[in-house]
C-alpha cells in the first residue's frame, strides 16, 4: 500500500510539472436540475475545499431556473458557490418535442459561454437531456469532458443518452462494479476509468446523525413520526407517455386507500410531467389532509427524509440508489429503472397496472426496515476523484482513443470475397424434377438439392419452402450471405407480380400461383420469379456466352423448346409476358400436333418429348434397334435411344433426327429475320446434335444480312438454376432487369 501511495504521488508530481507547476486545473461544473446537483455538488465542495490545484466555475441551467420546480438555483447559491453563468434553456411544453427544443437551445447558447471561460475540463452528470447538449458543446469545442455515473443501465431514453454521453467524455467516474465492466465493453479506455463510487453517498452514510425530526415535522406536519410516512417521488416515462400517466393516476389511488400521511414532490421536467401534475390537481393532492405535495425538497433535508420514512415509492433512481444505504424500503414501479443494481430494500412492481397491485406492495413494504447497502459508494468518492483530476495530463492528445477488442483479420473484408459469398438461393421448377442451390456471385453451385417434382400445387409449394429453408440454413455453413430467391419455371410468368400465370402440361396444377408471397413471407427474403427460358437468357448474359452481347436469343432444347431474347442488354418479356416463346413458332402448316394445341411447331419437331414419339413409332415397328443396341423389356423408349440408334447408322433415325435440325433452323432463320441478333446460343442436353443442322440452314434459307449470325452452344452446365440467381444477382447488385 505504501508503494502505490508513493508512485501515486510520484505521477501527481509528475504530471504537475508537465502542466507547469503554478498552472491550477480550471474545472467547469455545470448542473441541470435539483438531482444532478446533489451528485455533483460533493464533488465542487471538494474542489472549492483546494484553490492551489483548481478554479471553479459554476454553470447553471435547466430546470433549476423555472418556477415551476422549484428555483433550485438558489440552494447553489446557498451552498456559497458563485454562479458563473445561468443558461435558461429549457423550452416549456413538457412534451417530446419541447425536450428537442431545449436541447437546441442548450446547444445555440453553451458555445459563447465555453468560449469565455475556457475550461480545461467539463464534468457532466449523468444522463439527462440538457447533459447531452453539455456534452456534445464540450466534445465539439476540443473541451475534456469528465462523466459522472456513466455505464449504468436503466429504463427510458435516459440509457441512450447515457451512453452517448459516454462516448462522447474523455474521462469516467462510475459507482459500482458492473458499470465498470460495462464501460471497458463499450470500448472505453481502462486507464481513464475511474471506480469512486457515487459522490452523494459521501454525505448520505453521515446524514442519520443530524437531528431529522425538526426536518420531518417541517415537511409533514407536526404529530408524524419516524417510520410512519411515506416519500412518493414519479416521473414521466417518456418513451411511453400514456401509461406512465395511467400509473400516476393509480399510485395516487392506492396511496389514497392506503391512508398514510404522504409527501408527494412534483416530477421532473421531462416530457410528460405537464400531464402528471394535472393528475395530482384533478385528485386534489394538494388539499388532501394526508398529502404534502412540494416542488423541491433541499437534499441534505431529503436525505433526512427518506432515511426515516417507512417507504418510499414512485421511479425515481434515488429510490433504488441513496435510499438503500439507509435500508428503507423502496417500492419501485414500472420499466424507469430496468436494470439498476439494488438492494433487497427494493421491491420492484415493473407492470403496475391495478390499483390492487400497488397497495397490496404498500402493505408488504411500509414499516420495514431492511440491511443498509453499499452498493453505491463506500463514502470515499470525493477523494478518489479530486486524485483522479489531480492526474489529468493536459499535454496528453485530446483525441480520445477507443479499446475495441482484438478481432480476427476477416478474410470477407476483402472485396473479391465479398463478391464469392453474396449468393442466391436458386429455385428450377422442372416437368420431372424440382431442384433448389446456392449459387454465389461468380456462377459456382455451392450447394444443390434435387426432388421429384410433387404433382399437386400444395405439396409442390410444400416442398419448395422445405428445400429453402433447408438450403438458407446451409449457407450460413458454408459463408453464403443469401440476397434472395431466384425461381425458374415453366409456363407463362408475370415477373412483376410473381405469379405463374399458367403452365405447361408438364407441370399440374400450375396456373394462377402466386409464388413469391408464401416463398417471401416465410424466408424473409426477396422473390424474383420468371419463365425458364428467360432465365435461360439471363444466366447466358450473366455468366455465358452472352456476357457483354448486346443483342443475342438464347434457345432451350430440351423436354420442350423454349427461349429468351435479350435486346439492347434487357430482357424482352412482351406485353402480355408471352415473348420469346419460341418453341412455338410454326415451321410447318400440315405438321405434327403440339402439346400447346396447334401443329407444326419447332416444339412438335425438335424436343425431347417429341424425338421420343418417334422412337417410339420405330421400336413399334421394330425399326429402332440396330447392331450394337439393346433394351431391356422394362426400359421406357427415350429420345436418347433415337440418338444412339442414328450413331449406329439407322437410316430413319437419322432422318427423324435431320427433320427436327431443319425445323430448329427454320425457327432460329424466322427469329433472325424479326430480330436480328448477333449471337444465337443453343443451351440444353440436345444442343451439340443440333448446332450443326442450324447452321446449315441459316446458309441455306436466311438472308445474306443475318448469315454472318453467330451460332454457339452453351458453356453453361445448368442455366436454368444459373438464370434464377441471376434473377436475384443482377438486381442486388443493382443491374437493371
Amino acid at each position: 500500500e505504501v508503494y502505490f501511495k508513493n508512485l501515486s504521488k510520484q505521477k501527481q508530481k509528475e504530471v504537475m510539472e508537465k502542466n507547469g507547476n503554478n498552472h491550477k486545473l480550471r474545472v467547469c461544473v455545470a448542473t441541470c436540475n435539483r438531482a444532478d446537483y446533489s451528485k455533483l455538488a460533493p464533488i465542487m465542495f471538494g474542489i472549492k475545499a483546494e484553490p492551489q490545484c483548481f478554479e471553479l466555475d459554476v454553470v447553471v441551467l435547466g430546470s433549476h431556473l423555472i418556477d415551476d420546480y422549484g428555483n433550485t438555483y438558489r440552494m447553489i447559491e446557498q451552498d456559497d458557490f458563485d454562479i458563473h453563468t445561468r443558461l435558461h434553456t429549457i423550452v416549456r411544453g413538457e412534451d417530446e418535442a419541447a425536450m428537442v427544443e431545449s436541447v437546441g437551445l442548450a446547444l445555440v447558447k453553451l458555445p459563447d459561454v465555453l468560449n469565455r471561460l475556457k475550461p480545461d475540463i467539463m464534468i457532466v452528470h449523468g444522463d439527462r437531456f440538457d447533459a447531452l447538449a453539455l456534452a456534445t458543446s464540450a466534445a465539439l469545442m476540443n473541451i475534456r469532458i469528465l462523466h459522472i455515473e456513466g455505464g449504468e443501465v436503466s429504463g427510458t431514453i435516459d440509457d441512450s443518452i447515457r451512453h452517448a454521453i459516454t462516448k462522447l467524455a474523455h474521462y469516467h467516474v462510475c459507482c459500482t462494479r458492473s458499470a465498470e465492466q460495462h464501460l471497458i465493453a463499450m470500448c472505453e479506455d481502462h486507464d481513464r476509468i475511474l471506480l469512486a463510487g457515487c459522490p452523494s453517498y459521501d454525505k448520505l452514510l453521515s446524514a442519520k446523525n443530524k437531528d431529522y425530526m425538526s426536518i420531518i415535522r417541517m415537511w409533514l406536519g407536526e404529530d408524524v413520526k419516524t417510520r410512519d410516512y411515506i416519500v412518493a417521488l414519479q416521473h414521466p416515462v417518456t418513451t411511453d407517455i400514456k401509461h406512465s400517466i395511467k400509473m400516476f393516476e393509480l399510485t395516487l389511488d392506492a396511496l389514497i386507500s392506503f391512508n398514510k400521511r404522504t409527501l408527494v414532490l412534483f416530477p421532473n421536467v421531462d416530457a410528460g410531467s405537464k400531464e402528471m401534475v394535472r393528475v395530482m390537481r384533478k385528485k386534489g393532492i394538494e388539499h388532501h389532509p394526508n398529502f404534502r405535495a412540494v416542488k423541491h425538497v433541499p437534499f441534505d433535508q431529503f436525505i433526512q427524509l427518506v432515511a426515516h420514512a417507512g417507504c418510499m415509492i414512485g421511479n425515481s433512481s434515488c429510490g433504488v440508489r441513496e435510499v438503500g444505504a439507509f435500508g428503507t424500503p423502496v417500492i419501485n414501479l414500472g420499466t424507469r429503472q430496468t436494470g439498476r443494481e439494488t438492494g433487497e430494500n427494493v421491491l420492484h412492481v415493473r407492470d403496475a397496472d391495478t390499483q390492487d397491485k400497488i397497495l397490496h406492495a404498500l402493505q408488504l413494504q411500509f414499516g420495514k426496515q431492511y440491511p443498509c447497502s453499499k452498493i453505491y459508494g463506500d463514502g470515499n468518492a470525493v477523494p478518489r476523484i479530486l486524485k483522479f483530476l489531480k492526474s489529468i495530463d493536459l499535454k496528453e492528445p485530446l483525441q480520445k482513443k477507443f479499446c475495441f477488442p482484438p478481432v480476427k483479420d476477416n478474410i470477407s473484408q476483402d472485396i473479391d470475397h465479398i463478391l464469392e459469398t453474396q449468393s442466391a438461393l436458386a429455385v428450377d421448377l422442372g416437368g420431372t424434377n424440382l431442384r433448389v442451390a446456392i449459387v454465389s456471385m461468380k456462377g459456382e453451385i455451392v450447394k444443390k438439392y434435387t426432388q421429384l417434382n410433387p404433382k399437386t400445387y400444395e405439396d409442390r409449394l410444400a416442398l419448395i419452402l422445405k428445400m429453402c429453408v433447408e438450403a438458407a440454413s446451409e449457407a450460413v455453413n458454408v459463408n453464403c450471405r443469401i440476397l434472395g430467391v431466384g425461381i425458374s419455371t415453366g409456363g407463362r410468368v408475370n415477373p412483376r407480380e410473381g405469379i405463374v400465370l399458367h403452365s405447361t402440361k408438364l407441370i399440374q396444377e400450375w396456373s394462377s400461383v402466386d409464388l413469391r408471397t408464401p416463398i417471401s413471407d416465410a424466408l424473409h427474403l426477396p422473390v424474383w420469379v420468371d419463365n425458364d427460358g428467360n432465365c435461360a437468357a439471363l444466366a447466358e448474359r450473366k455468366f455465358g456466352h452472352g456476357k457483354g452481347i448486346e443483342n443475342f436469343v438464347t434457345l432451350i432444347t430440351g423436354t420442350g423448346i423454349g427461349g429468351g431474347i435479350v435486346h439492347q442488354h434487357e430482357l424482352i418479356h412482351g406485353s402480355s409476358f408471352c415473348a420469346a416463346e419460341l418453341g412455338h413458332i410454326v415451321v410447318s402448316l400440315d405438321g405434327p400436333e403440339c402439346l400447346c394445341g396447334s401443329q407444326g411447331c419447332i416444339e412438335a419437331y425438335a424436343s425431347g418429348i417429341a424425338l421420343q414419339r418417334e422412337a417410339k413409332k420405330l421400336h413399334d415397328d421394330d425399326l429402332l434397334l440396330v447392331e450394337g443396341m439393346s433394351m431391356k423389356e422394362e426400359e421406357i423408349v427415350s429420345a436418347a435411344h433415337l440418338i444412339q440408334a442414328a450413331k449406329l447408322g439407322n437410316t430413319k433415325a437419322e432422318s427423324i433426327l435431320r427433320t427436327a435440325g431443319t425445323a430448329l433452323g427454320l425457327g432460329v432463320v424466322n427469329i433472325l429475320h424479326t430480330v436480328n441478333p448477333s449471337l444465337v446460343i443453343l443451351s440444353g442436353v440436345l444442343a451439340n446434335h443440333y448446332v450443326n443442322a442450324v447452321k446449315d440452314v441459316i446458309n441455306r434459307q436466311a438472308l445474306s444480312s443475318v448469315k454472318t449470325v453467330d451460332v454457339v452452344v452453351s458453356n453453361l452446365a445448368d442455366p436454368a438454376l444459373l438464370g434464377a440467381a441471376s434473377l436475384v444477382l443482377d438486381y442486388t447488385t443493382r443491374r437493371i432487369y
